[in-house]
């Protein structure tokens, strides 16, 4: 069998599958901001007629799944698995949005990488075979994950200038073989980087390093420069954790600012919404994906993208224990053609 493995870290797909299509859903404060008019579904009820703010994260994310399902033209009958995942405990926003869907599921936790990684598999398992129809997804929602990470929001605590607001959003993808694309080229998994940050109000400084780590290795593996790419867009490190993904390439002396930016810091308007750093949460880099960039590639806008889910891997246990914040990035390259 040829390998297919590139250098350390880096795959590419012989058989590149196709995107066939895209679905995103967002909160109110989301379609408020500069992509608004580009989400597939903007709820102006941020509880999604739920009972509880997680109930409303799983409803978001069924009615992400229904819609992408819907553009598709499928139905959950002909959809081989899927590859989700969320923010809570025990990934609960998936378990409750796929039970009674009869759909095989594959829970995913990487946190804010989320995205990515399902997305990585998902492309894997299309380009070997075993799927036809497969689906990436994930969500996250601003009330249910300060419930679970910070303090419930009745508590009134202050936000920190480096904290970021976590996303109400989700976002969904179908691959199938073949199809009129974009299309996924190629995956760099990536590593486990920890830098020794403890603030779990600075997760974009806890995950630039992680970012760095992964799209350096991924030009490596694949003898690329970052200009090889329209748009290298990282999820989501707001504008702290940006700004440090570009000085430590500059470090290096590789200007990667021309190609670059940061799914937290589209998604809002850092100066006329109350966000602080930026958006944050699977559902961030997930909605701006399937609602902004994908679009974008099939009008023509963008060629070629790299996709560069990042994840803090904490717990509210492991801050409490005094535990610094171990991140991951996983990249997807993206075409609007195969090569």
């Amino acid at each position: 069998m040829r390998s297919l493995h590139k250098g350390k870290q880096s795959i590419l797909l012989e058989h590149q599958p196709s995107i066939l299509a895209s679905y995103s859903v967002v909160g109110k404060k989301e379609g408020q901001g500069p992509l608004h008019s580009y989400f597939d579904l903007v709820s102006q009820d941020t509880k999604f007629a739920q009972s509880s703010w997680e109930k409303a994260e799983s409803q978001m994310q069924l009615l992400c799944l229904q819609g992408v399902l819907n553009k598709a033209e499928l139905s959950p009958s002909q959809i081989d698995m899927v590859y989700a995942g969320d923010l809570l405990n025990q990934c609960i926003s998936t378990s409750f949005c796929l039970r009674g869907t009869d759909i095989p599921v594959y829970g995913l936790y990487g946190a804010c990488s989320t995205m990515a990684e399902s997305l990585s598999l998902a492309a894997m398992a299309v380009s070997a075979g075993f799927g036809e129809k497969v689906i990436a997804m994930t969500s996250s929602h601003f009330a249910s994950a300060e419930r679970q990470y910070r303090f419930p929001l009745v508590y009134g605590g202050q936000r920190t200038p480096t904290a970021q607001w976590t996303v109400t959003g989700s976002g969904a993808i179908v691959l199938a073989p073949d199809g009129a694309g974009p299309y996924i080229q190629a995956i760099t998994t990536g590593k486990i980087v920890d830098k020794g940050i403890k603030d779990a109000n600075n997760m974009g400084a806890a995950m630039a390093p992680a970012a760095y780590d992964t799209i350096r290795a991924h030009l490596e593996d694949l003898s690329l420069t970052p200009t090889d790419y329209d748009l290298i867009v990282t999820g989501d490190l707001g504008s702290l954790g940006k700004q440090i993904v570009l000085d430590l390439f500059q470090q290096e002396g590789v200007d990667i600012g021309s190609v670059y930016d940061d799914c937290g810091c589209m998604i809002y308007d850092l100066k006329g919404q109350d966000v602080h750093a930026g958006g944050s949460g699977c559902g961030c880099s997930a909605a701006v994906l399937c609602g902004y960039l994908l679009p974008q590639m099939i009008k023509g806008v963008y060629q070629k993208i790299l996709f560069c889910g990042t994840g803090a891997l904490l717990s509210p246990v492991s801050t409490q224990q005094g535990e610094s914040i171990p991140s991951v990035c996983h990249a997807v390259s993206i075409s609007a053609g195969r090569s």
